[in-house]
């Protein structure tokens, strides 16, 4: 049902000088740069236990722990989450080119440290597909399958292996490092100049790059790997060289092992509210093809490529390399902010479903510290994968006792029970990868969507897409993130500019395109830009706002000068009366002798004998553009700010139009603005601040009244005095 609600408002016309008059104003004294910063380093007790509970979240949690309701189900998800951390850990460590055993690392290391400084409650940490890609392109770089190695101290006497997991090690230091130091300085934010449009794109990048990387270990194919732009069309150009020689026997077992993932994972989805925890085919599906390949020999047999040697138990702590972290600082960095990017996603996901806040500065000190600490003990880039934490998280996980028990559960494999994968054929590792890459694959369905909807994203998301897989993934991030500012940029700079037109009967004002029942008096023209003006965007606005009123206000003002610098000077020449004829006839004797300086300066109509009307009928010879206008009212409401530049050619258009006769008035100013316009001197003699007014409608209701029409102000007026609103369910009073 809906009611008709008849609101009645009763007040004055108000500019902002009256309503400042009427209303007095709160004086508000702002903290100096000096007491901000002395607050900010004074300590109390109260301060200390915030910063406590900031620094180690697990206090906040643990306090409120339900042990009863809560630990069965953590440890349910953790063995869960546990055995799939462990499988994706040895699948994606052949990401990252290094031996798979260094990806239970990562599954074990990390975990311990974000257990006490991470604020979100349900993600696994561990390894993540594109950061173990972007660490393997580092890896490949600086010790090349074919070649010699590059000359960095510290790799005599290793090695290749070894060399590799140096590398990685001191790539994800240092990537701990820039993490933990953005955490510090509180720069958490950066993260919100990766728009999910930006993201999508990139990790669609990167499931191409993994998909054609592990198509050598599908295929039984023996390429080197291959970095740098193009990579990836040099990669499938050497796939498809030695396409004849594939290993048939590791084709069929990937091809059988995907098709048995992929069908189990759909059934998961279909009946998750069914089943208490998700079917760990992962882990079934590599428990089969190790017995299989143990009893079968696959190794000998086949030729099939193996696991191999699996470390046991930990090896000593190490340094990272000086000049690794010299030649990897670039790529270190985007790897850096992918990999909080994706955590922090993902983490704000779950925090919003489980009611619970989350602190992107801690998470960015919690990964900074957990990545150097697995780095410490040879463990590669570690975030986050939404496979991985949606298992802990819908098989019952309430809190990080879910992530503590699965790294403990990796800590096992690692120490007792590595030898029982080493007959796992690395074609498996490499099907399960190819397989967990249907979610970002399915992205690239987003183009149509996005292409209907928001063209400048699409064009976000493709060019990133595109420059990922053709560039790399590092350089393709930069292109990306470039792109989307400026599509930021073109948006500011380039704003859509409208008309607004009165809707009769109320006081709402709207584009006077959409509608057809709107009410424009005459001569009166409102002007909206939604958008900041500065300085890339203030020509812009002149443009527009010259398109807008159908005239250029200076030109008009030109005209009129020389105009009456003719009559002028004739008016002293002659001694008769002007007549109309004689005007006539002494305008085809002059000649135009003025500077544009002169031109420029307001008209002054002072010593005239009679009363000049521009938009009179004037001499066929004279040519001065007829103005309708008298009053230009423009809209700031969606204003956010001016900077000096936008100041100056504001006020210079103000003027041009002040100079004709055109009264201009700005409604909707942000406050914070009209303080800027006051400390900058914005005002003077012909700009005033009775200029400004706090609403639209009170700007149409002074120019009605000021220009005498009577008939169209009681119809405006009334539409403030008697508002009608439509309401459903529900009743609203206005005072």
């Amino acid at each position: 049902t809906q009611r008709i609600i008849n609101l009645l408002v009763v007040r004055p016309v108000y500019s902002e000088d009256s309503f400042a008059a009427d209303h007095e104003k709160v004086c508000r004294r702002r903290k100096t740069i000096l007491q901000h910063i002395k607050e900010y380093l004074t300590c109390d007790s109260k301060r200390a236990t915030n910063a406590v509970l900031s620094l180690l979240p697990i206090i906040g949690w643990m306090r409120i722990y339900r042990v009863r309701e809560w630990l069965l189900g953590d440890v349910v998800s953790g063995i869960s989450t546990g055995m799939v951390a462990i499988m994706q850990g040895l699948a994606f460590s052949l990401l990252a080119s290094l031996p798979p055993s260094y990806g239970l690392y990562t599954a074990f290391f990390p975990m311990l440290t974000y257990f006490f400084l991470g604020t979100s409650r349900h993600i696994s940490v561990g390894s993540f597909p594109v950061l173990s890609l972007m660490v393997g392109a580092v890896v490949t770089r600086l010790v090349p399958e074919q070649g010699a190695p590059a000359n960095i101290t510290g790799f005599e006497g290793l090695t290749q292996d070894q060399q590799r997991v140096l590398v990685a090690s001191s790539v994800t230091f240092l990537m701990g490092v820039f993490q933990l130091a953005m955490g510090i300085m509180q720069v958490g934010f950066v993260v919100m100049y990766l728009s999910d449009t930006l993201v999508s794109g990139f990790t669609t990048a990167a499931a191409v790059h993994i998909l054609v990387s592990q198509l050598k270990f599908v295929l039984g194919l023996s390429v080197p790997g291959i970095n740098g732009p193009l990579s990836i069309i040099y990669t499938l150009e050497k796939i498809f060289v030695q396409i004849t020689s594939t290993n048939i026997c590791d084709l069929v077992m990937s091809i059988l092992i995907m098709i048995v993932v992929f069908i189990v994972k759909e059934l998961n989805n279909i009946y998750k509210a069914k089943l208490p925890v998700p079917i760990p085919i992962e882990v079934i599906m590599t428990i089969i093809a190790c017995g299989v390949s143990y009893g079968f020999n696959f190794e000998e047999r086949f030729d099939v490529g193996i696991v191999g040697k699996m470390v046991s138990g930990y090896e000593t702590p190490i340094a990272p390399n000086m000049q690794v972290i010299q030649n990897s600082a670039v790529e270190a960095f985007p790897i850096a902010i992918v990999g909080f990017a994706v955590a922090f996603s993902v983490a704000k996901v779950y925090s919003i479903k489980h009611d619970y806040t989350i602190d992107g500065n801690q998470e960015l000190i919690a990964f900074g510290v957990s990545n150097i600490f697995g780095a410490s003990f040879r463990s590669f880039a570690a975030s986050t994968a939404l496979s991985r934490t949606a298992v802990q998280e819908s098989s019952g996980g309430k809190t990080q006792i879910a992530g503590l028990i699965s790294a403990m559960m990796a800590m096992i494999v690692t120490v007792a029970l590595g030898f029982l994968l080493e007959p796992l054929p690395k074609s498996v590792l490499g099907a399960l990868v190819i397989v967990n890459l249907k979610g970002m694959l399915m992205q690239f369905s987003e183009i149509l969507y996005l292409w209907r909807k928001d063209k400048p994203d699409c064009v976000v998301w493709v060019v990133t897409c595109l420059g990922a897989i053709l560039l790399g993934l590092d350089i393709g991030l930069a292109v990306g993130l470039g792109v989307e500012l400026l599509t930021v940029v073109f948006r500011t700079q380039f704003p859509r500019c409208s008309v607004l037109a009165n809707i009769q009967g109320t006081n709402l004002y709207r584009d006077h395109k959409d509608y057809l029942h709107i009410f424009e008096p005459k001569g009166v023209k409102i002007f909206r830009i939604p958008s900041p003006i500065f300085f890339a965007n203030i020509e812009f606005f002149k443009d527009k706002l010259v398109e807008a009123v159908g005239f250029n206000p200076l030109r008009v003002l030109r005209k009129r000068n020389k105009a009456l610098r003719k009559i002028k000077k004739l008016l002293k020449k002659s001694n008769d009366d002007t007549t109309e004829k004689g005007f006539r006839d002494l305008f085809s004797q002059t000649t135009d002798d003025m500077n544009m300086e002169e031109l420029d300066l307001p008209t002054d109509l002072k010593d005239l004998p009679f009363r000049m009307d521009w938009n009179a009928e004037l001499p066929p010879n004279i040519s001065v553009p007829r103005v309708d206008l008298h009053s230009l009212i423009l809209d700031f409401s969606a204003v956010s700010f001016l900077d000096i530049s936008a100041l100056k050619g504001l006020k210079m258009t103000l003027k041009e139009f002040i100079h004709i006769d055109v009264d201009v008035y700005i409604v909707s100013c942000d406050a914070y603005i009209l303080e800027k316009l006051h400390s900058c001197m914005f005002f003077d003699d012909e700009i005033l601040t009775s200029m400004f007014f706090p609403t639209l409608h009170d700007a149409m209701l002074h120019v009605l009244d000021k220009h005498k029409d009577k008939k169209k102000l009681v119809t405006l007026y009334c539409s403030v005095l008697f508002h009608t609103v439509s309401l459903k369910n529900a009743v609203y009073f206005q005072n």
